[in-house]
């Protein structure tokens, strides 16, 4: 069973100041393979890279495409892997929309 929300890791400066290392993220998460999530522009969400797809991006959905979604890094200063290079992102590789942002509690 899949559970509707997940938790991601933020590992990569691609998304600062909005998101960190080290942030996590709760996940709203595609529940019907096929069918793709209601995302609007300015959202992040978490999509498969479309040429490795055992690698998650953390990105701004910023249009909606006639091939899908171009997504955008906050920060695209700091080494960015987004739509700027490999373009439309295809509905079918967003995994999910960004619910909210915590950080771990540090510990003494």
């Amino acid at each position: 069973m899949r559970w509707p929300v997940w938790r991601v890791a933020v590992a990569e400066r691609s998304m600062e100041p909005a998101l960190n290392p080290g942030d996590w993220l709760l996940v709203r998460r595609r529940m019907r393979p096929g069918r793709p999530l209601r995302i609007r522009a300015g959202q992040v969400v978490i999509a498969r890279h479309p040429y490795r797809p055992d690698l998650l991006l953390v990105k701004r959905a910023a249009r909606r495409m006639p091939g899908g979604w171009w997504l955008e890094s906050d920060n695209p200063y700091a080494g960015a892997v987004d739509s700027r290079r490999f373009g439309p992102v295809p509905p079918g590789l967003i995994e999910g929309r960004v619910l909210c942002r915590y950080r771990a509690a540090s510990r003494p």
